[in-house]
């Protein structure tokens, strides 16, 4: 049985509460008025029937070159790219495309709540391994690590599929060269594919570059890459995404493909590709939200939270054990109910990204709004 997910709950409750909404990871602000006027001009251009079933050639090709453009890899835009609905229908399909019953996948949480429901529906065998908490003195979470004993542990020839999440949802913890290095070694002797969650690819902060599976030669022929426009281009509600694989993976991809979604809304993935190729677009990316990033922690530095790194993605995760409150004390769910009801913010506890519940003491806010938003949310968080 499948329950209701945490974003829908703590969205929900933040609109009987009038609480402002740090939960879910959409944008509260417009996209560009050029990626709609596209739209509109590939709809008044008769673009309103069913596109290709893999997504229009236009698409895949810009898809293509932009990732040889920033990661060295060139796929075929025909055996290699289908565009799906959304980065979850590419993860669900992925899965569903290479999980037989009884298959072990590895996951590593905390995880996108769409991962351990896709391996059940796949009839898969979760093996789950968990993030090491690092602790500072005052036993307050400060970072994350990649758990690589437990990984090396696990990985065997039972592995069918390791699913990976770079930059991180719901900690903001980004994979670096090396990270991808131990898991080429961990993998190297096995047929474990991978699945490699990329869909906060241009939300890297501080200079870094994102280290995409595209760029690892030992890796990228054994992997799915997915990506998603909604997070790039501030459009989460219009769910287009794609997938990206070597063709031998990619065809059994697309036999699921075919009857899970079909295709793709056409005039979208028209005024898509035009977009896609003023690069400018998603190269300015990280810029423009570490800009909210440093605007926010500025603000939350005010307050009695302590502030986990951000290094990707446009989550800010805080642990909240010593704030000077009595719901200190509580859980990471009832304190997230708490924060909306009574001081009027949303906020999504890290222990609802895990199959059991882990307490670790820490909430995680997104800053994709508008600076007046974070404003607000920062004028009433300054109480605590």
């Amino acid at each position: 049985m499948v329950g209701t997910t945490v974003f829908t709950v703590m969205s929900a409750l933040a609109v009987q509460h009038k609480a402002i909404n740090l939960g879910q990871g959409f944008p509260d602000f417009p996209c560009d008025r050029d990626l709609i006027a596209y739209v509109n001009q590939a709809m008044l251009d008769d673009h309103n029937q069913y596109p290709p079933m893999i997504g229009i050639p236009e698409l895949r090709n810009s898809i293509c070159d932009k990732i040889q453009r920033l990661y060295g890899y060139e796929y075929d835009a025909d055996s290699e790219i289908t565009i799906t609905a959304g980065g979850t229908q590419g993860i669900l399909t992925a899965v569903m495309s290479c999980v037989s019953p009884g298959d072990e996948v590895v996951i590593i949480e905390p995880a996108y709540d769409s991962y351990r429901p896709s391996i059940d529906l796949a009839g898969g065998k979760v093996i789950a391994v968990s993030l090491k908490a690092i602790r500072d003195e005052r036993n307050q979470v400060s970072s994350y690590e990649i758990p690589w004993d437990q990984l090396e542990k696990v990985i065997s020839s039972k592995t069918r599929l390791i699913m990976i999440n770079t930059p991180h949802n719901p900690t903001g913890m980004v994979w670096q060269r090396s990270d991808l290095d131990k898991l080429a070694t961990l993998v190297k002797n096995t047929n474990a594919l991978i699945l490699s969650d990329e869909v906060y690819e241009h939300m890297v902060y501080d200079g870094a570059l994102h280290e995409s599976i595209a760029r690892h030669p030992e890796l990228v022929n054994r992997s799915f890459l997915i990506s998603s426009f909604g997070k790039t281009y501030h459009v989460t509600g219009w769910k287009v995404g794609y997938v990206a694989a070597p063709a031998a993976l990619m065809k059994e991809f697309r036999k699921v493909h075919q009857f899970n979604v079909f295709t793709v809304n056409t005039p979208m993935q028209y005024g898509l590709a035009k977009y896609l190729d003023q690069s400018q677009h998603y190269l300015n990316l990280p810029n423009f939200y570490q800009t909210k990033r440093d605007f926010f922690k500025s603000g939350l530095e005010k307050t009695g939270f302590k502030l986990l790194p951000t290094s990707g993605t446009y989550f800010q995760c805080v642990d909240y054990t010593k704030i000077e409150s009595p719901q200190s004390k509580l859980n990471e769910a009832d304190f997230c109910t708490w924060l909306t009801t009574e001081i009027g913010v949303a906020a999504i506890p890290v222990s609802a990204f895990y199959y059991s519940p882990v307490e670790s003491g820490v909430v995680r806010f997104c800053f994709a709004k508008k600076e007046q938003t974070l404003t607000d949310a920062l004028q009433r968080l300054e109480r605590l």
